[in-house]
């Protein structure tokens, strides 16, 4: 069993910086991708990137390129989201998650197993 917990959220304000940060803990050698996901209310979560626990092959979401990083650190099992330029429709939990698939094309909520408790993520205009 994987546990993920994020953290790093807050309330910024539009045009700001932020990063979040997920640990893995518990059977850290089953998964093999990281990810970062977002749900605003009333919304479906939203996929933003993923990457392997190697820290190589990043896969972005099209809302997230350009202002959004995803980079990982196998032997501290952490995967971060630098976040820059923030908008206020940034607004949303902020979920990590980990998947035991060992290649992913096209990412989707499905293919991911453990889920963290999410970190809320709040920007102001």
């Amino acid at each position: 069993q994987v546990r993920l917990v994020e953290s790093g959220g807050g309330l910024v304000q539009a045009g700001d910086s932020l990063r979040l940060s997920c640990t893995a803990s518990g059977g850290t050698a089953s998964y093999n991708w990281l990810a970062w996901f977002r749900q605003a209310p009333g919304k479906d979560r939203e996929f933003l990137g993923t990457i392997t626990r190697t820290g190589d092959n990043p896969i972005y979401a099209d809302s997230a390129k350009g202002r959004f990083t995803i980079s990982g650190d196998n032997a501290k099992n952490t995967v971060d989201l630098q976040m820059n330029k923030l908008k206020p429709e940034d607004t949303a939990v902020y979920y990590c998650a980990a998947s035991t698939i060992s290649t992913i094309m096209i990412p989707r909520v499905s293919q991911y197993d453990y889920w963290g408790q999410g970190t809320q993520v709040t920007v102001s205009s």
